[in-house]
């Protein structure tokens, strides 16, 4: 996909949505096993277009999702500009590899993302859940395939 086709629309319902999916209600013992949506969106925006969209869109979107889900402000944001900073030095790599090599990515940069929530809300005093924090990296790397083909298509269709 070459970078000067981008689709500001598909930009802000892409966001729009992955901010709504973000606090939609799943079945409790589901809860776990939610994609990081937001992320998704800005490793997808920032892979795609990192010439456009970077570090300050991507602590943008994670100060709004960090006042969407009512949590401490800032974590969220830091944890996003971090994954797009990530992706902007690794963009030129990333565009070469085959989508399985893409979904390991993902699931890195997002893992990462998880860790560093992780580790400041433990360093607040939250509980402790063992390893399960990692579980929406993997399923955001599950679901890379199929957001990164819809985004594709929607994006060359309307730009």
């Amino acid at each position: 996909m070459s970078l000067s086709v981008i689709s500001y629309p598909v930009f802000v319902v892409s966001v729009i949505f992955a901010l709504v999916l973000s606090i939609s209600l799943f079945p409790v013992d589901w809860l776990i096993l939610r994609p990081e949506w937001v992320g998704l969106v800005v490793f997808y925006w920032t892979f795609r277009a990192p010439h456009r969209f970077g570090v300050l869109v991507a602590w943008v979107l994670g100060l709004l999702l960090d006042v969407l889900e009512a949590g401490t402000l800032g974590i969220n944001a830091f944890a996003m500009a971090l994954v797009a900073f990530l992706v902007l030095t690794t963009h030129q790599r990333l565009r070469m590899f085959p989508l399985p090599q893409q979904c390991l990515m993902v699931f890195l940069l997002l893992g990462i993302n998880q860790m560093v929530v992780h580790f400041v809300n433990q360093v607040l005093g939250a509980d402790n859940p063992g390893f399960t924090y990692l579980l929406p990296a993997v399923t955001s790397a599950v679901v890379w395939p199929f957001l990164c083909a819809i985004l594709d298509r929607l994006n060359l269709k309307l730009a």
